[in-house]
């Protein structure tokens, strides 16, 4: 599985202008990996890949959707599923979100655990309320988007390796975001977990995100 990472990590870039940096963040992440399946305690191997204590904890100030400050520190005490992404998105995003909403289903009762965070990577059109109406379209209650400024977002997806870059206007003004597409898993104390990508189905992310619920890292 892990040899099919890195042609699947960055799977959601469409262009060759970012096409460089994707591999490189697929690389890192790529070598994250192989380190993480070294250090597995577990008998039972994650489905995911497992990236538990090489990527940082849960860290940020960003503003969330209904207008307040928020930190990584806000979100401790339930797993949290991030994933970047932006609301004027074809494809990807909403494929990615309708998947998590098969996770929470999946999950049952062990959803009102579990948080997920939408941050987006196109905050100049990304306001509060913008992302506060996506997320309502998915599900409120769970959902959370997050935005910031240009500096908070680069720094942020410069921490997780999340390649993405802005496309040429069409006549009209309107553009598209090139993005990857893994979907980040923190535990309840923030730490970094696991790493899906949009090969993996709800069924594995549901089994795994389960096993995170029940044995946080301390």
């Amino acid at each position: 599985m892990q040899m099919d990472f890195l042609h699947r990590g960055a799977n959601a870039i469409r262009r060759p202008a970012i096409l460089l940096r994707a591999r490189r963040a697929a690389l890192g992440l790529f070598a994250v990996a192989a380190l993480a399946g070294c250090t597995q305690h577990d008998s039972t191997p994650w489905q995911l890949t497992d990236v538990t204590g090489h990527l940082p904890d849960l860290s940020f100030s960003l503003t969330a959707d209904d207008g307040k400050p928020v930190t990584g520190a806000t979100f401790k005490g339930r797993t949290s599923l991030v994933y970047f992404g932006y609301t004027h998105c074809p494809d990807v995003c909403p494929e990615t979100m309708a998947r998590l909403m098969q996770v929470l289903a999946k999950l049952g009762p062990d959803a009102q655990q579990v948080r997920i965070l939408f941050i987006t990577v196109d905050p100049a059109r990304d306001t509060p309320k913008a992302l506060h109406d996506y997320m309502a379209a998915f599900d409120a209650e769970h959902a959370r988007g997050l935005t910031g400024t240009d500096a908070q977002i680069e720094s942020m997806a410069r921490k997780y390796r999340v390649a993405y870059q802005m496309e040429k206007r069409d006549p009209n003004g309107d553009y598209e975001v090139t993005h990857s597409s893994a979907v980040y898993v923190f535990d309840a104390n923030g730490h970094a977990r696991l790493l899906a990508t949009d090969h993996d189905s709800p069924d594995v992310i549901a089994h795994d995100v389960r096993r995170v619920i029940e044995s946080p890292s301390s």
